[in-house]
């Protein structure tokens, strides 16, 4: 009788193919990295956009709608010339000339009624330098509440503030900081029927350069353009 002779076959993985492998996974991995880095990076970038753009935003539609009230009730636009300049405006107005819940004092001018009755008619607005960051800040003259001074925007780079005798069209080239080339030129505060805010924010680079998923820096502008109520302006 015959004996079977058992057949010896290669078992497993050579060296080299184990050598193989593992470069070909480290490589996977490597570009597996890369491509989460950048994902990160990209998220970084845009929720530091998000929160500056949100933040700016809502102290620009204060500021705008305010301002488009200067001159309610008066003969005049309502900007106060002597501390309304590029980078500051004060604004009045009799918000409460037909309110007849508050005293006769208080309907026939502005800072002459009772704590509080004349709180929103003159308004300052301006940039505040402060260590380390600057901020948009808004000053009531004759608010009820004892701190005057409302911060609306946490962290501006720059505030440009134009006034216009009349509407106007501009540009607003990438990464600038302030409109330019506007269709009219500008004229002095008292005079203005229409007025330009431009509010810029910087943001910071995240990451370093070269290295994966880096974000440049950059600058993100917000415009708002504010017709004054006693402007008689016929077009916008």
């Amino acid at each position: 009788m015959q004996a079977l002779k058992h057949k010896s076959g290669r078992e497993g993985f050579s060296l080299l193919e184990l050598t193989v492998c593992m470069a070909i996974t480290l490589v996977i991995m490597a570009m597996a990295s890369t491509l989460v880095a950048s994902a990160f990076r990209v998220r970084s970038r845009e929720n530091q956009k998000s929160d500056a753009l949100a933040d700016v935003q809502r102290g620009l539609n204060i500021m705008s709608r305010e301002i488009a009230n200067g001159g309610f009730n008066l003969n005049t636009n309502g900007i106060v010339p002597g501390e309304s300049g590029p980078t500051t405006i004060r604004i009045r107005s009799n918000l409460n000339k037909f309110n007849t819940a508050v005293s006769t004092n208080a309907r026939n001018g502005i800072g002459l009624g009772l704590a509080g009755e004349d709180q929103g008619e003159d308004v300052k607005y301006f940039r505040n330098l402060a260590v380390g960051t600057e901020y948009l800040a808004r000053w009531d003259e004759y608010t009820a509440n004892k701190f005057k001074g409302t911060v609306l925007a946490n962290r501006i780079d720059s505030l440009q503030i134009h006034y216009f005798g009349q509407a106007v069209t501009y540009n607003v080239d990438k990464d600038a900081t302030d409109i330019s080339s506007p269709s009219s030129p500008e004229v002095l505060p008292a005079a203005a029927k229409y007025v330009v805010i431009a509010l810029s924010v910087t943001l910071d680079p995240v990451g370093k350069p070269g290295s994966p998923g880096f974000q440049p820096g950059g600058q993100v502008l917000l415009v708002s353009d504010v017709t004054l109520r006693n402007a008689g302006l016929s077009t916008y």
